[in-house]
């Protein structure tokens, strides 16, 4: 049992984590650009997806995916990907596909690193997606939570953002998760792509504000706490990134009186030096007190997309391990630092790396 929740036993459970999202293939042109490149490499990548890979290729533990896919190659090769990276598959759910894609196709999402002073830049191609097209009724909520059992819920605002019916489904799962004494996380992922047409920063709060009434641990950083769930901004810099320590101590605080139902929030804290060099560190806010992770100034970046979720998964083993928060924090801190000196969405780092950089270890050649 974790000293700050209340845990399914695991040996009563099929999965520790089982997350809700979607798969997209990444197409990553490596040190080139997105227009000029004439080869792209393959990878699997989702907000909500990278948090159970994490846990189960870096730490071992037993994860699902809920989500769907396009039956075709295309589709087939997402799947593949996920297989390889032993996330649980059994409730992923295959949809026919028109021959086109006019009705339902597969996510694609293109995404450069970014060097020095020029910045990652992403593009998604996601539109009429299956994962987009998931309706209430779609998923045995009742087979996942109560037959086979699951320690812990993961969801988030990218989800949640890509159809009318997609936050009505993670609605769904969180009221099914909670009826079954099933932690729920969130992460607020606020993503303007996502919600520019459908309403902006307005209904992206509208629609978070109503599923995080059913959270236990939320993730989000500044911007999140803005634009995705109403919190003024307060002492952050002109891009709406980055706060202070106190600064982000008040927000928290806030946050927390306005959901009593949460039992923690927590945020990376990331300063962009350049595309390649960032400060990063975390921090989070309990009924407890407030916590502040170990810092890595001058890290060096190959790939920073998924270090955000990479850093839950490792704050998620800890807590689904009992760990006090200080320590589940430093390795959710220790894990996204690692995974962004990776290629790709997810993390590529082993339990042992993840222990040594806690412990104080340097970056010498290993023999």
């Amino acid at each position: 049992m974790s000293a700050l929740l209340t845990l399914r036993p695991a040996d009563e459970c099929r999965f520790d984590l089982v997350s809700l999202g979607e798969v997209m293939l990444r197409l990553d042109p490596g040190e080139e650009r997105i227009e000029t490149t004439r080869s792209f490499r393959a990878w699997e990548g989702g907000g909500e997806y990278n948090v159970a890979r994490g846990l189960k290729r870096c730490f071992g533990m037993r994860t699902a995916i809920v989500t769907a896919l396009a039956e075709n190659p295309v589709g087939r090769l997402i799947d593949d990907l996920i297989y390889q990276g032993g996330v649980e598959r059994a409730h992923l759910g295959w949809i026919p596909y028109d021959g086109v894609g006019r009705e339902v196709r597969n996510g694609l999402n293109f995404t450069e690193r970014g060097f020095g002073v020029r910045g990652a830049v992403g593009v998604s191609d996601r539109g009429h997606t299956a994962a987009s097209q998931m309706r209430p009724g779609d998923v045995d909520w009742e087979q996942i939570f109560g037959r086979e059992g699951a320690c812990w819920l993961h969801c988030g605002g990218i989800f949640a953002a890509l159809s009318e019916t997609t936050a009505d489904v993670a609605l769904e799962a969180m009221e099914a998760a909670r009826r079954h004494g099933t932690v729920v996380s969130y992460d607020l992922n606020y993503r303007p792509s996502l919600w520019k047409s459908i309403g902006g920063p307005a209904r992206a709060a509208e629609v978070n504000r109503r599923l995080v009434e059913h959270v236990d641990v939320l993730l989000g950083n500044e911007e999140d706490f803005s634009a995705a769930l109403g919190f003024e901004s307060e002492g952050a810099d002109e891009n709406l990134l980055h706060l202070d320590v106190e600064a982000y101590a008040r927000l928290l605080d806030r946050v927390l009186e306005a959901y009593p139902g949460l039992v923690m929030v927590a945020t990376t804290l990331r300063e962009v030096r350049s595309a390649t060099v960032n400060d990063w560190s975390a921090v989070c806010r309990t009924r407890d007190g407030f916590h502040v992770g170990p810092s890595y100034d001058g890290l060096e970046i190959l790939d920073r997309v998924g270090g955000g979720d990479s850093f839950a998964s490792g704050l998620f083993y800890g807590l689904l391990n009992g760990w006090d928060t200080e320590r589940a924090l430093a390795y959710g801190v220790a894990h996204g630092a690692l995974a962004m000196t990776t290629p790709g969405d997810t993390s590529m780092a082993t339990l042992a790396e993840v222990e040594r950089l806690v412990a104080g270890g340097s970056a010498r050649v290993q023999r």
